[in-house]
């Protein structure tokens, strides 16, 4: 029984159409048709298989699609940086877009949370990214050096650290005018606004999203850093249940890349010293035992170096670098 009301060649045509405006602006235009064409094709193919099982209700079905395109923009752009030569590229997204079909359909079976299903999604796309590069390294297709810089790829873990780093820029908040979705359907405002506004709710209502990612710990660490009034609206935001439900994603992928692009980057947190705290701090959490069992898939130098910082010296390896795995370590207590 198909969907009634869902439109979703048109949806996905919309949401690619509107991915060309927040792909990276050093891409080629062969780079940039892939991205373009690859959200468009899955979003595409996903969207109809829902319509034609007709197992879900049309919000379910437009939340599903909208997550292909959301990871499907962000890891073909990851590709791109990979340097992993493109004949490797279409493998790749297959192998990522019917992960994370199959484990939303799942989720959403199962009615879990909107947050814990975006969590299990998540996961799984990070898995799947790791093991298709580790099997083109076992193929001999890549080598070492681009398996590690393949690896460390990930727009979305990239923006939240710059996040976790600088404060946004306080702006003068803007009147957010009504926006109707590709489906027909009312977008719920005022924390769906175009980015074209730029205004200050949809960049707090963002990082909510961001946050809801992250530990508590960490989010109240980094939220003593904002004005209590803009802290507050983050923390409501949180709070929302419905939150991802009334977000853009066209709105929110363009918000993310403003934010990503805007954000001076800072070379404080790469010192090794503050390295080699992030690891230390882990071990009052972990014992080695622990600690050896979550890195136990991990590659021997990456082993060296955690295992050198817990004895308080620094394993000379490029400090973004170092710096991802301390994260990695960190989000894993």
């Amino acid at each position: 029984m198909a969907i009634n009301g869902f439109e979703y060649k048109e949806f996905a045509q919309n949401l690619a159409q509107q991915a060309l405006e927040l792909i990276p602006p050093d891409f080629n235009e062969n780079q940039k048709n892939y991205v373009a064409n690859t959200l468009l094709n899955f979003s595409t193919i996903a969207g109809q298989a829902l319509y034609d099982e007709g197992q879900f209700n049309v919000d379910q079905a437009v939340m599903i699609t909208q997550i292909i395109a959301e990871w499907s923009f962000h890891k073909s752009v990851d590709l791109v940086r990979s340097g992993i030569p493109q004949q490797y590229w279409d493998p790749v997204m297959q192998k990522i877009a019917f992960t994370i079909f199959e484990i939303a359909k799942n989720a959403f079976t199962q009615n879990l949370p909107q947050d814990q299903c975006l969590q299990v999604i998540e996961h799984h796309v990070k898995k799947t990214w790791l093991d298709c590069i580790a099997e083109l390294k076992d193929k001999n297709l890549i080598d070492d050096g681009l398996m590690e810089q393949a690896s460390m790829q990930s727009n979305i873990d990239a923006m939240v650290q710059q996040q976790a780093e600088q404060e946004v820029p306080p702006q003068e908040q803007q009147p957010v005018p009504q926006k109707a979705s590709p489906t027909g359907m009312p977008q719920q405002t005022p924390v769906s606004a175009p980015l074209g506004a730029d205004t200050k709710v949809l960049k707090l209502a963002t990082l909510a999203m961001l946050f809801n990612r992250l530990k508590q710990d960490k989010v109240q660490s980094i939220l003593n850093k904002f004005s209590p009034d803009d802290a507050n609206s983050v923390i409501k935001f949180m709070g929302m249940a419905d939150l991802n439900a009334k977000m853009d994603t066209n709105a929110v992928l363009r918000c993310l890349q403003e934010i990503k692009t805007n954000i001076p980057r800072t070379q404080q947190s790469l010192a090794p010293s503050k390295i080699v705290d992030k690891i230390q701090n882990v071990s009052q959490y972990l014992d080695r035992s622990q600690i050896e069992q979550t890195l136990r898939l991990e590659r021997n130098k990456v082993k060296k170096f955690v295992f050198t910082a817990l004895e308080g010296e620094y394993y000379e390896i490029a400090p973004k670098v170092a710096n991802i795995i301390a994260t990695h370590l960190e989000d894993s207590v």
